[in-house]
C-alpha cells in the first residue's frame, strides 16, 4: 500500500508526457507567428512549421522568392522556454545541383548523377 501512495505522489508531481493537440496547435501557431516576424521584407516567403520541433525548441523552414527569381532558404529556431525566435542567415546554393535539359517539346534527357558518396564520410 505504501508503495502504491508513493508511485501514485511521483506521477503526479512529473509534468505530463502528452499534450494535447490544442496545445501543439498553438505551439505551431506561435512558432509561425514568431518566425514570420523575422522574415525577410524583400520577396514572398513561405514558412513551413515543424509540427514538433526538438525538447527545448520549435524549428521552421523558410523559403524567400525573391523578384529577380532566386530563392533564400533559412531556419528560424523557436526557444519554446523563453517563447522568442532566431532566423539563420540565408543558405548557400548547392554547388552540384543540375538542371536537366528539356528539348522543344519538354521532353527531359535523363541526368547522370556523377557525385560520390564522399559527402556523407564524416572527417
Amino acid at each position: 500500500m505504501m508503495r502504491l501512495v508513493a508511485l501514485m505522489l511521483i506521477l503526479s508531481a512529473s509534468p505530463a508526457l502528452a499534450s494535447s493537440e490544442e496545445a501543439w496547435e498553438q505551439f505551431r501557431k506561435d512558432v509561425e507567428s514568431a518566425c514570420t516576424a523575422l522574415a525577410p521584407e524583400a520577396g514572398e516567403t513561405a514558412i513551413e512549421v515543424n509540427p514538433f520541433g526538438s525538447e527545448s525548441y520549435g524549428a521552421a523552414l523558410l523559403i524567400t522568392t525573391l523578384a529577380d527569381g532566386g530563392v533564400d532558404r533559412y531556419v528560424c529556431i523557436y526557444d519554446k522556454q523563453a517563447g522568442t525566435a532566431e532566423l539563420t542567415a540565408p543558405f548557400t546554393p548547392p554547388q552540384d545541383v543540375v538542371e536537366p535539359m528539356a528539348d522543344p517539346a519538354g521532353n527531359v534527357a535523363p541526368v547522370e548523377d556523377t557525385r560520390t558518396d564522399a559527402h556523407l564520410v564524416k572527417p
